[in-house]
């Protein structure tokens, strides 16, 4: 009796493990990791994109340009790890995907 349900026991986890996906959802942790990590370093975003800029174009377009795109970078960045680390509980946007691409700042 014993062989038995332990044979079906068996049977079951194999059978469970045979339809079973990966699953890369995102889950509250991750995103309030997210969002407080964006909080954290969302000026770095300010040289980043100064130094960026000047490598693709030349230092005066760095330091106009990328500087520009550096402040207005680190507010949307500093912002969206505000809302994240807020609205870390909700599934919102869908299945807790990141608002904003790359996710983090040093990720290409």
């Amino acid at each position: 009796m014993k062989a038995v349900k332990l044979m079906l026991v068996c049977m079951v986890v194999i059978g469970m493990m045979a339809v079973a996906s990966d699953s890369y959802a995102q889950d509250p942790a991750k995103k309030l990791g997210r969002g407080l990590a964006n909080i954290l370093t969302g000026w770095v975003e300010l040289p980043k994109n100064i130094y960026d800029t000047s490598v693709e174009e030349n230092v005066l377009a760095g330091i106009t340009m990328g500087l520009a795109k550096g402040v207005g970078m680190t507010i949307v960045r500093t912002g969206a790890g505000v809302y994240e680390t807020i609205t870390f509980p909700f599934p919102i946007p869908e299945d807790y995907q990141p608002v904003l691409e790359p996710e983090y700042i040093f990720t290409k």
